[in-house]
């Protein structure tokens, strides 16, 4: 197992901006804030969605992608350095207006309202390929 005690140094709220990218605007928070490395969690609805699964067996993501309106139940990530620039890896639960839930990585979403809390560290934290899951990690 690889950790390490993280201290925390600042936090914000925003407001996601009408008609973005979900995960580009709180890459975009994390820029303007400096933010090498932080826990974000958010709320809110999209417009339309692409999640990602990652098969294990087949080490590859494949979309999952949605052309409809979904509420933002719960999302979840962090910030960390992936090839020198800022990246949020973010996860979602999103649902239909059935209540229907459908969960994954959360590649792309259009914005229709989003609020999200950024908790910033203060040492950076770097991802790396890892042969064994062929995914960037944390060193």
């Amino acid at each position: 197992m690889n950790y390490r005690a993280v201290e925390t140094v600042d936090e914000y709220v925003a407001r996601l901006e009408t008609g973005a990218d979900w995960r580009a605007e709180i890459e975009s928070l994390a820029n303007e804030v400096d933010a090498d490395a932080g826990w974000f969690s958010a709320l809110g609805a999209v417009q339309d969605a692409e999640l990602w699964f990652y098969d294990q067996d087949e080490c590859e993501y494949y979309p999952i992608e949605f052309d409809e309106p979904l509420e933002v139940a719960s999302c979840i990530g962090n910030i960390s350095l992936l090839d020198g620039e800022r990246f949020a890896h973010t996860h979602a639960v999103l649902s239909d207006p059935d209540g229907t839930t459908y969960a994954g990585h959360l590649n792309e979403a259009t914005v229709w309202a989003g609020e999200v809390h950024l908790r910033v560290f203060e040492e950076p934290l770097e991802r790396e390929y890892d042969e064994t899951t062929e995914l960037d990690l944390w060193l």
